[in-house]
């Protein structure tokens, strides 16, 4: 998942994205998000795994995926990352 802002994204400066992967296996947790089949365009439930947030070049990347996290699973997500790097952050189960 790109979690990068359209500014870097978009930008011909950054030959770079941030990115969240996915794994097919997971356990929810405080950086941990499970998304359900469909939702991130994968048939079957995938976890989001916030604390192997990384970088990747742009040239590595095949094609946009048309679909886009909802408001509120993107600040789901971005809290996860938080928690991934501070912790103190809160976590609700």
């Amino acid at each position: 998942m790109i979690l990068s802002l359209d500014s870097r994204n978009l930008s011909d400066r950054a030959d770079s994205v941030l990115m969240v992967p996915f794994g097919s296996f997971g356990a929810m947790g405080p950086t941990v998000i499970r998304m359900e089949p469909g939702e991130a365009g994968l048939p079957e439930s995938s976890f989001l795994k916030a604390h192997f947030i990384g970088v990747l070049k742009k040239s590595d990347l095949i094609a946009p995926l048309p679909r886009r996290l909802s408001n509120s699973q993107m600040r789901g997500l971005v809290a996860a990352v938080n928690r991934a790097i501070d912790p103190d952050a809160p976590f609700e189960q």
